[in-house]
């Protein structure tokens, strides 16, 4: 299985509950299979199968109420 790592800048978040709901709602996204989300940095590390797309992923951070950029 081919694997993807995205890289996405992530504004907005401001604590440690801000960063674990990306990341929930990240790896509830089929086809993610690890976010790791500092909100220290704003930037996210997301490990996905192959066949996902970096605008998905912006699009999943946008509905949790943050703003991404790839």
């Amino acid at each position: 299985m081919d694997q993807t790592v995205h890289y996405l800048s992530i504004s907005g978040m401001t604590c440690g509950c801000c960063s674990g709901r990306v990341t929930r709602a990240l790896e509830a996204t089929p086809g993610v299979l690890k976010a790791l989300i500092s909100f220290e940095d704003n930037n996210g590390n997301i490990l996905t199968n192959a066949d996902v797309n970096r605008s998905t992923l912006v699009e999943v951070v946008k509905s949790v109420g943050f703003e991404a950029s790839a």
